[in-house]
């Protein structure tokens, strides 16, 4: 009788756990998508990936199933080139935690002064693919919406304030904040305000809090702010600067306008710059028509559309592509079948191989020394009058593009560096030697990551005991003189203007 009650309760248990089963599969599967648990997105190198199948709009069809969920489930970084790994670190999603090594410094040097470069955040794409239905995103800023920030109730409300801040040129006419409930073709959104957001208050926790960089009653003498005319890039730095600043005054901001989407200012006239980038894109089109995959891919792309493939391609797929991943909207589908996960993958493929031609070729290397060196000369004078006592900006931001970013990380030798991302940041951090304070030493910052021994002036360079900080005399002999050597000149204007080719 003992055994038989026994039996009878292991099989009542065994019944109750398969309707539990049953039961989690059944409300999980009808569950909104941003209730189901998900893997965390950004984790430490060095251990395999996790990828779930993405399903065709094609299947969602024939299904009668509306997942929209496309990206898939990151773990951590593959031990080879994968293109989901790599659009996944380029789509930046907020929320989650980042290690930062910006202000890690030996407690004998003083922070004197940061200059910090970015990428505009996410944005809605420049490009349209012909006869597909752009992606719904909702550009009007709402705090109870994910993506969301403890301060972007605050900062929505703050910047209805903005007639008080000076702004050159065309940027006082741009709206400081997006608010379009269908965004429009390059326009900044929640994810891409809120990513800034979040890099405003990692900086602020790291040089306000810890090393004093500018107190609760800073002046505006003490700030630099240069923005290209354009609202994304604009909006993005306001996002920064309301995060990072001890209390943003609008009295204090002056906001300078930079029409040049390489910052060169009263520079740009250089010949031999439009040269080098003539050669690269001519590379770049000799590598493209030689990928077979590729032009398949473009080709069964076009058909999917009803397009002729040369209209398909120049209509930059990818870039309208990044936005459905990013926001985990469905690729686009006709009549004629769908553009799919694999097609996305090919072309994303193709982006990592060419950037690593790029780097072999050295074509966009001769082009991005003379395209940025006005603006790294900025960047040097400003530490050199810092370091020589005289008064200047403690802290200068320019908000800028990924053509801003990607010719500076390969002018410095960041050869390894990723593509910038949405919303990247790379800060120059300018130190001083207590002990001996006629020495000063730089850090260069990379989303966060120390990339100092890694550029081309800092590599060879002996690290000191304990100290993992650059001589400043590496960063100004380069700028002044080795950036000229490489391309056998002695001055911007000659290397500019000589017919060597």
């Amino acid at each position: 009788m003992l055994l038989r009650n026994r039996f009878l309760l292991l099989l009542a248990l065994a019944a109750l756990l398969a309707f539990l089963s049953i039961s989690l599969q059944f409300f999980s599967r009808w569950l909104p998508i941003s209730m189901q648990p998900k893997a965390q997105t950004h984790v430490l190198q060095g251990s395999p990936i996790r990828l779930i199948p993405a399903v065709s709009n094609k299947e969602e069809a024939l299904t009668g199933k509306n997942r929209k969920r496309i990206m898939p489930d990151l773990l951590t970084e593959p031990s080879a080139p994968d293109p989901l790994y790599d659009a996944i670190l380029y789509c930046n999603t907020p929320g989650v935690a980042e290690r930062s090594m910006e202000g890690h410094a030996p407690h004998n040097v003083k922070l004197l002064s940061v200059q910090v470069m970015i990428r505009h955040g996410d944005r809605y794409p420049l490009y349209a693919i012909p006869k597909t239905k752009r992606p719904d995103i909702d550009c009007v800023l709402e705090p109870d919406r994910k993506p969301s920030h403890p301060n972007l109730e605050n900062f929505i409300n703050h910047m209805t304030k903005g007639s008080e801040g000076q702004m050159d040129g065309t940027l006082s006419s741009l709206p400081r904040i997006p608010s379009h409930s269908l965004c429009e073709m390059g326009e900044l959104t929640q994810k891409g305000v809120v990513q800034h957001l979040q890099n405003g208050q990692i900086l602020k926790e790291i040089y306000l809090k810890k090393h004093k960089l500018l107190s609760n009653d800073w002046t505006a003498k003490q700030l630099y702010i240069e923005s290209t005319g354009k609202s994304r890039t604009l909006q993005s730095g306001l996002a920064l600067l309301y995060s990072f600043l001890p209390g943003f005054d609008w009295k204090k901001i002056s906001i300078k306008h930079q029409w040049s989407s390489i910052f060169c200012s009263s520079q740009c006239d250089c010949p031999m710059r439009n040269h080098y980038l003539e050669e690269e894109q001519r590379r770049q089109y000799g590598y493209r028509i030689k990928n077979a995959q590729l032009e398949k891919t473009y080709i069964n792309m076009a058909k999917v559309v009803g397009v002729p493939t040369r209209l398909l391609r120049a209509s930059n797929p990818i870039d309208s592509l990044l936005c459905h991943f990013c926001h985990n909207v469905s690729f686009p589908c006709t009549k004629n079948g769908c553009i799919d996960i694999e097609h996305f993958k090919v072309i994303k493929a193709h982006q990592i191989e060419d950037e690593r031609e790029r780097h072999e070729k050295k074509l966009y290397y001769k082009y991005a020394l003379l395209a940025i060196y006005p603006l790294l000369n900025q960047t040097v004078s400003r530490m050199q009058r810092i370091a020589e006592g005289k008064k200047a900006e403690v802290f200068a931001l320019y908000s800028a593009h990924d053509v801003t970013l990607s010719p500076v990380l390969s002018a410095i030798g960041l050869t390894e560096a990723r593509f910038p991302r949405f919303a990247a940041r790379l800060a120059f951090e300018l130190w001083q030697n207590t002990d001996k304070q006629k020495e000063h030493y730089i850090r260069i910052l990379y989303n966060g990551e120390d990339v100092t021994f890694q550029t081309s002036f800092c590599r060879d360079h002996e690290k000191p005991l304990n100290r993992h900080l650059c001589s400043l005399s590496k960063f100004v002999n380069f700028v002044k003189k080795d950036m000229f050597s490489a391309l056998n000149s002695t001055s911007y204007y000659d290397a500019c203007h000589q017919r060597s080719f």
